[in-house]
């Protein structure tokens, strides 16, 4: 309990931090201690005033770093971090980072690389995130999200908090009919998932040659998971159309598909190895995420209608001759075809489609 309540203190010094005591020692530092509470007037900079946060700490060639770009370079922080600082030595040390980083700005335009293409493109990435930002500190906290618009989403949206049924699908795949008939034979004789897996080891071309520790016998042949074939969302590359329509005829987890199923120029003997009942969430289970997506609607709102103000602001034309006749240089086309592919993602659940996404709580 004590370390907890040390922990909750260090925590809120981590916050206070900002607006209270910044001595800054070192070699080109202001070496005056800032050790007065800020007032409560003046523009606030991590708590500072305006007289505070103008104070410079440190020169930097015709440069200079102020209390408050030191504090705000505290908030951006997360507060973890920020704790790193409550000392005279480590705030010298960040702001000693906070030189090596002028330095090496200033030494690159020097150089002329603020005129690079690439600089000025983040650039632009820099202002569109911090407009973004503006516009969603305009947004409520999601506590204050009425009850009835909560209700209203849910009801609107019924079917995101539906999860139905999902089961696991396991095969073996030969190559011909003669041999997948005989596999289904010795299939329908399997009392375990363990005498299916060592017939899957012994008869399926998908079999690895050899089988390691993470390859548990009763989980052999898996192809996934699948929903319904109603379910847009429950379908898997792995399993062929035609085995997620068998496996779902199935009334219980072990059993077997009464007929081989050709697919995709093989055969495939296919069992049931799992099965998870559908849910539908509650309004109270599904609540938080309610909040959090009618926040998202609300900021893609702001977005769209502050891309049609900008438009209305700014001409807008696009050269479709132009476009029609870019072809990308020969490199650029052989390094998309050999990238290497991302990996299958799962099929989202009810959950998925309302989860938090750049929407502070």
């Amino acid at each position: 309990m004590k370390s907890l309540i040390v922990r909750k203190k260090a925590i809120k010094w981590a916050f206070v931090l900002p607006v209270i005591v910044f001595t800054l020692v070192g070699s080109g530092c202001n070496e005056k201690a800032l050790e007065q509470v800020p007032d409560a007037g003046g523009e606030a900079v991590g708590g500072l005033s305006a007289e505070q946060a103008s104070k410079i700490i440190a020169k930097v060639g015709d440069r200079h770093i102020t209390l408050g770009d030191f504090a705000r370079t505290l908030e951006r922080m997360d507060p973890f971090d920020r704790l790193r600082y409550q000392t005279k030595e480590r705030r010298r040390e960040l702001l000693q980072e906070m030189i090596d980083t002028e330095l090496l700005a200033q030494e690159a335009v020097r150089k002329g690389l603020d005129k690079r293409p690439e600089i000025d493109d983040a650039i632009r990435q820099l202002y569109r995130d911090a407009l973004l930002s503006k516009m969603r500190d305009t947004l409520p906290p999601p506590g204050a999200i009425t009850a009835d618009e909560v209700k209203a989403y849910y009801e609107a949206n019924a079917d995101r908090f539906s999860e139905p049924e999902r089961r696991r699908v396991s095969a073996i795949v030969v190559q011909t009919k003669a041999d997948a008939d005989k596999a289904l034979a010795a299939a329908q004789k399997t009392k375990t998932s363990a005498e299916w897996g060592e017939l899957f080891l012994k008869t399926s071309i998908t079999a690895p040659k050899t089988r390691g520790p993470n390859d548990p016998v009763d989980l052999a042949g898996d192809l996934g998971i699948v929903g319904p074939p109603s379910d847009p969302r429950g379908a898997n590359t792995k399993v062929p159309n035609a085995v997620r329509q068998a496996v779902f005829k199935l009334n219980a987890v072990g059993e077997i598909v009464g007929s081989v199923i050709e697919a995709e120029g093989k055969f495939f003997v296919v069992r049931l190895s799992g099965l998870t009942a559908g849910h539908k969430r509650t309004l109270q289970e599904a609540d938080r995420n309610i909040r959090v997506a009618i926040l998202q609607q609300k900021m893609a709102d702001l977005e769209k209608a502050l891309d049609t103000e900008l438009r209305g602001k700014f001409q807008v034309t696009i050269d479709e001759k132009v476009l029609s006749q870019i072809t990308l240089p020969k490199p650029l086309v052989d390094a998309a075809t050999q990238a290497p592919r991302r990996p299958e993602a799962p099929a989202p659940d009810a959950s998925a489609s309302t989860a938090p996404q750049n929407v502070k709580p």
